[in-house]
């Protein structure tokens, strides 16, 4: 029994529904905006999010964390913390005394 048919058919079948529902919006109906990278499948506010995480477990008490991640939300993830860029994440700096 050749295989090779069955194969390309399921290939072709899977690819199609990638296609079909790879650019599916988020179950949240009032969504508006961009929030994904519809080629790389990116999540921007997720990827923040993440960011916003990170950089908390990384600097502790001088992060302020829920500040980040409110502004993750509030620009849909346009500004992307990032933990070793001192510019990205000045905003939520604390200086302890």
């Amino acid at each position: 029994m050749n295989c090779k048919p069955l194969i390309l058919c399921t290939f072709v079948a899977v690819a199609m529904c990638l296609v079909h529902f790879g650019n599916a919006l988020p179950a949240i109906s009032h969504y508006t905006h961009k929030r994904f990278d519809s080629m790389g499948g990116i999540d921007f506010i997720q990827v923040c999010l993440n960011n916003c995480v990170q950089c908390k477990t990384m600097l502790g008490d001088y992060f302020q964390g829920q500040t980040c991640a409110l502004s993750c939300l509030k620009f849909k993830g346009k500004a992307i913390p990032d933990c070793e860029d001192i510019a990205s994440i000045a905003p939520f700096l604390n200086a302890l005394e």
